[in-house]
């Protein structure tokens, strides 16, 4: 008897150091929700790029780290974190306090505000609820700018949400929308920038009520797997100190669209 219980005791403690080995452990997978111009998307020939897979790299060659993308939709991603499909997310997830009861985050890594869009001839000046009130507003399903239009319109407008950004960017072009609210980078790649495109942005870009749009986005983990998660901000403040990061936020972004 008493030598099963030592055994018992001896499997358990193994277990509990290879799961701390494990977190901080060489090898990593990071999960991504593809595609969202310019934060993570893919290259003609299919590779992974944009500012969370650049960034992403250098932090893990930063850390000494071999990690590894695994792209998963977003309604899974952090059931997916939970099952341990990946090891950690860094996908424009939002840091926010809803979310730190389940998941452990790493220090913010970029601050983007938030933005309504509309068509060029729209008669929405200003998205007050007066203006809004009876339109039909698109967002994806799930994000902050999803509760945050919840909470301030829903009473005044017709919330359609989807399953991705992309989704409501073709609600948009049939003109089955009136507006759309996104993340500003989200919002500029795929309304403003491409030249078959006609749409402005109104309104201030709101990164307050913190509430609502929290701290920035940050790398989300496993609430236990802390080494890790120090590993990924020793190697982030790191890259800002040596003008890394400046560099890969320049190549996506202007200075308008949120630096931390």
């Amino acid at each position: 008897m008493k030598q099963t219980v030592l055994s018992v005791l001896i499997t358990s403690a193994l277990i509990a150091s290879a799961g701390t080995a494990q977190a901080r452990g060489k090898d990593v997978r990071i999960g991504v929700d593809v595609p969202y111009v310019p934060m993570e998307f893919q290259k003609p020939d299919g590779t992974l790029t944009g500012f969370d897979i650049d960034l992403g790299n250098a932090l893990c060659k930063q850390a000494e780290l071999n990690c590894s993308w695994v792209e998963q939709s977003w309604n899974g991603i952090i059931p997916g974190l939970m099952s341990r499909r990946f090891d950690a997310i860094m996908s424009s997830m939002t840091i926010n306090a809803d979310r730190r009861k389940t998941l452990l985050f790493s220090d913010p890594y970029i601050v983007p505000p938030s933005a309504w869009f509309v068509p060029d001839d729209s008669d929405i000046a200003t998205p007050t609820k007066a203006a809004m009130a009876g339109k039909d507003v698109g967002v994806q399903r799930g994000t902050v700018q999803d509760d945050y239009v919840t909470a301030t319109f829903g009473d005044d407008v017709n919330i359609k949400r989807y399953a991705s950004a992309d989704d409501v960017v073709v609600d948009m072009d049939t003109g089955r929308l009136d507006a759309a609210f996104f993340d500003f980078p989200t919002g500029l790649s795929a309304l403003l920038e491409p030249e078959d495109k006609a749409y402005k942005s109104i309104g201030e870009k709101l990164t307050e009520p913190k509430e609502y749009f929290g701290e920035g986005f940050g790398i989300a983990f496993r609430k236990r797997d802390k080494a890790l998660a120090d590993q990924f901000n020793a190697a982030l403040a790191t890259l800002k100190e040596n003008g890394t990061y400046e560099r890969i936020h320049a190549k996506y972004f202007d200075a308008e669209q949120g630096a931390e």
